[in-house]
């Protein structure tokens, strides 16, 4: 049982959580994830690890509540447990200094970004991140992006907040004006990883993406998360999860991962029907007075 040791609101849908986890702390690096159980009947979910505390023995994870299982998630508190957590898993992002680099980040995919950022900048890049969410009210970690930054552009699709529009189009500006980006990271929805990738492949820029596929067992046994890359196939759970975007097949990606839609909306809608014949505390609380 892993012990939640912080719950953190960062936005009405978007939670933290640091757990104890001694083993995983000490291992963990940057690009790496981990899979957790709610309980014991829970799904096995892959969650990256956006931060770790060697010292405490604690990891960070951010959930979003987007489906059944992580939705079922943001309801445990402080001091409750996952029955289980397997990791650090998948290969860690490969820290050197490549010069400039650019950090892209989208919805969730912004807690992936932050430490990959800063593993970047400790190596002696100059880090421009750029990132994106719907509205300025599903923004989270702004500061702490900044701070491992040298240049930050923050862009919601409505302009609630920083720049109106996608992430891009700050990465295309940038590109067009004949900067220099020796690598490009995306982390974030996959048609966002896509549509980066397809923007920085006519200038030839090396783009790394992080692959989010369904997965179960998290060591390559079942296939369930694989992908194809360069004409291959692999497996996003040990051969990832980053890969070369421009030689994904974004296609084939999205197809797999648009697989289990029905069930995933009628796991919701029972988990959701679910919680409105739970009685709440102060109902039972009533009836146990």
């Amino acid at each position: 049982m892993y012990e939640i040791l912080v719950k953190e609101d960062l936005t009405p849908t978007t939670k933290l959580f640091e757990i104890l986890a001694p083993p995983v702390a000490r291992k963990a690096q940057a690009g790496q994830f981990i899979i957790v159980r709610v309980d014991e009947r829970g799904e096995r979910t892959p969650l990256t690890v956006a931060d770790y505390d060697r010292e405490r023995g604690a990891i960070t994870i951010v959930v979003q509540a987007v489906g059944k299982t992580t939705m079922h998630m943001c309801t445990l508190q402080r001091g409750d447990h996952f029955a289980a957590l397997t990791g650090p898993l998948g290969h860690p992002s490969e820290i050197k200094n490549y010069g400039t680099v650019v950090c892209v980040g989208g919805g969730s995919g912004i807690a992936a970004v932050y430490p990959l950022a800063r593993a970047l900048k400790e190596a002696g890049n100059t880090i421009l991140s750029i990132i994106g969410v719907r509205s300025k009210d599903l923004l989270f970690w702004e500061d702490k992006v900044r701070a491992v930054s040298d240049e930050l552009i923050v862009c919601t699709d409505d302009g609630s907040h920083g720049r109106e529009g996608v992430v891009t189009v700050p990465l295309k500006e940038m590109l067009d004006a004949g900067r220099t980006l020796d690598h490009v990271w995306a982390i974030g929805p996959p048609i966002m990883m896509q549509f980066c990738a397809f923007t920085t492949l006519p200038f030839r820029a090396p783009t790394t993406v992080s692959l989010n596929s369904v997965m179960v067992d998290g060591t390559g046994m079942c296939g369930a998360c694989r992908v194809e890359v360069g004409g291959e196939t692999q497996f996003a759970c040990v051969d990832g999860p980053k890969f070369d975007g421009h030689q994904v097949d974004w296609g084939l990606f999205l197809a797999r991962q648009r697989m289990y839609l029905d069930e995933e909306k009628q796991a919701v809608e029972r988990w959701e029907q679910t919680c409105k014949q739970r009685p709440s505390d102060d109902a039972r609380m009533e009836k146990a007075i």
